[in-house]
């Protein structure tokens, strides 16, 4: 079985600053890694290789100095490398990268291609789908689980969505993206680095790929990044030191009722807006502002009316309509609601083959429904869907794609302004695409919600959907995880549980705080490693970004991995017994003391609040 596994070398996240004159990203004494998702891939195609024979190929595109990361790969146990290393690779986006490695790929014939779900410095998961789309095979992202039937030429994954788990059976040859679960984590013995020496290296160009060389690099790429910019976010620092825990506590109480506006109207400070829509010229057409729409339990996702209140404002810039697009099996009856929120048209894709999702079925209908009524812009949402059909779309109609955006704006030359942050979210890109539609993801949480007005009327069209293919991938079976995960893309206020509790039956003591505040539930990575949450639950670096109005972290120790995920939280309150520790630097208000306490106390006083109003 011949495995390939592409991996990419990235600077330490937490390392990284911005030069605030050049607004470049100051590398120098910067120490680098393979992405740590990417690691978990070649660790699984290693055991896959122990168990049923085979060659694990290594494969990157990058500058020389990636050649450590290959070399560490080789130590892991990777039999020989393979490295994109020229010139004319430099400045490539996703799509551009993706044309190369999957010529390269081309070359190999692997059986199995696996890599990460995202890199950590990018964040960007498009990589993956991207390559899979232009190989034609099918992909699966996010997973956790994966066994071989060789004789069928089959296998069977278990993959993260955003409610639960499903597992899928996939015919060979495919593509899988590894979440964190998907292999332990290892490292190399002086022995093994020893051994990496004399292991194949293979180094090609260009050249050695295609004949047009123009489809790769910065000359092949459809977006460009045109500048980069720190995200400034402040936070007071407050620690509520009275002569008693309870004092503490009734003062932080008094302070969120009060001042910001628990139980009635919230009063707390929005982090500063990135984009802004430029008065701009009408385009030659005006093209429509796509949305595609997205169901989940039945109910249009809180994501899509943030989606609808942008495309409202782009449309009215550009002199052009709002369409939502939604695919499903028994979708008439959302359209209604997507006119509330700003559509002027809806096309529905409603038909039993939509049900459960699978991202070829999907891409095929909407690159259909894209390469006909020709959208100048669509925004898809950063959703566990999304992330899986957008890609594969792109690169089907070799779009520039734009992934988790946090903004959407519009310059006076009319260009759609694409606001992707990088580097844990210390930084943002403004990023505009030289193809049409216009594409990006866009995260939950991170836009206001229009006002729905009932009044308005929206046309309703049905959209004339290809001739199903039969499809490569079957969902065997579905599980229901995290149902209350979901929540965390529209909850106001959300209370995060660290290690600090101390185990998992300690959880429940949150329970009468959350549902006094009706607050969803979030976590860090330490607390899913050790299985206490599921993974839906995950904010941070490797898990989801939110936006509530209040955040409450407690026993959460706040490492930088983690509070990337909240940085959009109007109030940040923390609790923990450690006055070092790193959270109370990135909070609002601040209690030092034992949860066990802390939080009856804070439940005692806000009930007592809520009584009195």
């Amino acid at each position: 079985m011949r495995i390939a596994v592409c991996i990419k070398q990235v600077p330490v996240v937490s390392a990284m600053t911005l030069d605030p004159v050049t607004r470049t990203l100051k590398r120098d004494g910067i120490r680098n890694e393979v992405s740590a998702f990417d690691v978990r891939a070649l660790l699984k195609a290693i055991e896959l290789k122990q168990a049923y024979g085979g060659e694990v190929i290594a494969l990157t595109m990058g500058p020389p100095q990636a050649r450590e990361a290959l070399t560490e790969c080789l130590a892991l146990g990777a039999d020989r490398a393979v490295h994109l290393c020229e010139q004319s690779f430099a400045g490539a986006d996703t799509l551009a990268t993706s044309r190369a490695l999957a010529l390269a790929l081309r070359r190999e014939s692997p059986d199995l291609i696996l890599c990460g779900r995202n890199s950590v410095d990018a964040e960007t998961g498009q990589v993956g789908p991207e390559v899979a789309e232009l190989l034609d095979i099918p992909q699966v992202t996010g997973a956790r689980a994966l066994d071989v039937d060789v004789a069928a030429r089959r296998i069977s994954v278990e993959r993260e969505t955003d409610d639960g788990f499903e597992t899928v059976s996939v015919a060979l040859p495919a593509l899988v993206t590894a979440a964190e679960d998907l292999a332990p984590e290892r490292f190399p013995s002086k022995a093994d680095r020893e051994a990496a020496k004399a292991k194949p290296y293979t180094e090609l160009g260009a050249a050695d790929l295609c004949t047009d060389v123009a489809q790769l690099g910065a000359a092949g790429s459809p977006t460009e990044v045109i500048g980069l910019y720190p995200i400034e976010t402040t936070r007071l620092g407050r620690i509520l030191d009275a002569e008693t825990i309870d004092a503490s506590v009734a003062q932080l109480a008094g302070i969120l009722t009060d001042e910001h506006g628990l139980y009635g109207r919230w009063r707390v400070r929005e982090q500063p807006t990135i984009a802004e829509i430029a008065t701009a010229p009408p385009r030659t057409a005006a093209r429509d502002v796509w949305v595609l729409a997205e169901e989940l339990a039945g109910a249009i996702r809180p994501v899509i009316f943030e989606l609808l209140g942008k495309a409202r404002q782009l449309a009215d810039a550009l002199s052009s309509r709002v369409t939502a697009v939604l695919l499903g099996g028994d979708v008439e009856h959302h359209a209604a609601v997507l006119a509330a929120s700003g559509a002027d048209r809806v096309l529905l894709g409603a038909d039993a083959r939509f049900v459960p999702f699978l991202t070829e079925v999907y891409a095929d209908a909407l690159a259909a429904a894209v390469r006909e009524h020709a959208p100048g812009v669509l925004l898809i949402p950063a959703t566990c869907m999304g992330r899986d059909l957008a890609p594969r779309v792109a690169a089907r109609l070799q779009l520039g794609l734009t992934g988790d955006c946090v903004d959407i704006g519009l310059d006076a030359q009319g260009r759609v302004l694409q606001y992707k942050p990088a580097f844990g979210g210390s930084i943002v890109a403004p990023i505009v695409s030289h193809t049409v539609p216009e594409m990006a993801t866009v995260r939950p949480g991170m836009l206001p919600r229009p006002k729905p007005d009932t009044a308005r009327q929206a046309v309703v069209q049905h959209l004339a959907l290809p001739v199903p293919a039969a499809p490569r991938v079957r969902v065997l079976s579905r599980r229901l995880g995290a149902e209350t995960a979901a929540d965390l893309d529209s909850a106001e206020v959300v209370i995060g549980i660290g290690m600090g509790l101390g185990s998992q039956t300690n959880i429940a003591a949150m329970q009468p705080l959350a549902q006094l505040l009706h607050a969803a539930v979030c976590t860090t990575r330490d607390v899913t490693d050790k299985g206490w949450l599921p993974k839906q639950y995950q904010v941070g670096l490797t898990g989801r970004a939110i936006a509530p109005k209040l955040y409450i972290a407690v026993g959460i120790r706040g490492a930088f991995e983690h509070m990337v995920g909240v940085r959009r939280a109007g109030v940040i309150v923390a609790v923990n017994k450690n006055p070092k520790a790193l959270v109370f630097k990135g909070a609002d208000y601040g209690i030092v003391g034992d949860y066990a306490e802390v939080v009856p106390a804070l439940h005692r006083h806000l009930a007592s609040a809520l009584a009195r109003r």
